[in-house]
């Protein structure tokens, strides 16, 4: 009788079988890649036994968009760091927890041709909870020409990105990550200690029944974004409305959730956040990067995401992100405020 068993596929094994896509040079995006999924696994020890070590709680300080650090927000950053640092491929970082770029001092005969934006952990102040968390990544090929990574490499359109994923840490740990040919997902074994294929060619259905936001903030998002959430409590039969609300308060979360069952997800300006409260470089054009090779869509209720010019590395941006359908619904209700203002 023949095996009907699938032959494991590793991370790394698929990597290297899928090189070909890779834009640039394949050795250097296959290791940081790797560098990334060693920090991950640390990162998976330390949140599955969280409530047995003393790395819970808050770690008395605050980041630059004046939010509560968690001990585990500085330890998931100090992780990410020490690997890409060490991987010699990547010549800076931007990350959620610093305000300014970390530069990293080059070894004779390196150039590090990559810079790196990242969250380290998405959704920490959950962790006390016991609710999924997430890392987000993008990659950029630097613009500048050597030396130390410099600002100006971060400030480039999504539409640049060469490689991009997150890792959630929840029931199971996954890595789902792109480089511009589609989006697969590969789940943490801890017997093995390897992230193994598990969700070849991710794509989103074109609609769905889930949609997230943070409806306390009702009465402090624009009349327009109030319009659809009614739209999505309606019933239609033909629609599948009323749509479920489901909201995790962890990015990551949702946008998996989302991108596996179909949905939409909103975190939009509010009288409190004209601008949004999500960054644009390390948590928005990630995520829309992934969701547009799935095959659904992101933008800011106008323009697409991805085609945003950064101005500052920690900038901020309203975003409805997921099922293309229901994307496109919600800009069909923003549009109403472009044209109230015309007439």
């Amino acid at each position: 009788m023949k095996n009907s068993l699938h032959p494991i596929k590793t991370l790394n094994e698929f990597i290297i079988e899928r090189q070909a896509d890779f834009k640039y040079a394949k050795g250097e995006l296959t290791r940081i890649l790797s560098d990334i999924s060693v920090a991950a696994k640390i990162l998976h020890r330390e949140v599955n036994k969280a409530g047995l070590a003393d790395i819970l709680g808050e770690a008395d300080q605050t980041n630059i968009q004046g939010e509560v650090v968690q001990k585990l927000d500085l330890f998931a950053n100090q992780q990410f760091l020490a690997a890409l640092k060490a991987g010699g491929e990547v010549c800076a970082v931007v990350s959620e927890e610093d305000e300014h770029i970390i530069q990293f001092d080059q070894k004779p005969g390196e150039n590090g041709k990559y810079v790196v934006s990242m969250d380290p952990l998405d959704g920490s102040s959950n962790i006390d909870s016991n609710v999924s968390t997430g890392t987000i990544f993008a990659i950029h090929r630097r613009i500048s020409l050597s030396g130390e990574g410099k600002t100006e490499d971060f400030l480039q359109e999504g539409t640049e990105i060469v490689a991009a994923g997150y890792i959630i840490y929840g029931s199971s740990s996954m890595l789902v990550y792109s480089t511009g040919n589609g989006v697969n997902g590969f789940t943490l074994d801890p017997s093995i200690g390897e992230f193994c294929l598990s969700h070849p060619d991710m794509k989103i259905p074109k609609t769905g029944k889930t949609y997230s936001i943070n409806q306390g903030y009702y009465i402090h998002f624009q009349e327009e974004v109030q319009k659809y959430i009614v739209y999505c409590q309606e019933e239609h039969a033909e629609t599948n409305r009323p749509y479920t609300l489901r909201y995790i308060g962890s990015m990551v979360a949702d946008f998996h959730r989302n991108l596996i069952k179909g949905g939409i997800f909103i975190y939009p300006a509010t009288t409190n956040s004209p601008n949004g409260k999500l960054r644009l470089l390390y948590e928005c054009n990630p995520l829309s990067f992934l969701a547009e090779q799935a095959g659904g869509k992101a933008t800011d209720g106008f323009k697409r995401i991805l085609e945003i010019k950064p101005d500052s590395i920690h900038q901020r941006v309203p975003i409805f992100i997921g099922s293309s359908g229901m994307v496109d619904k919600a800009e069909e209700f923003m549009a109403n405020k472009v044209k109230a203002a015309i007439n």
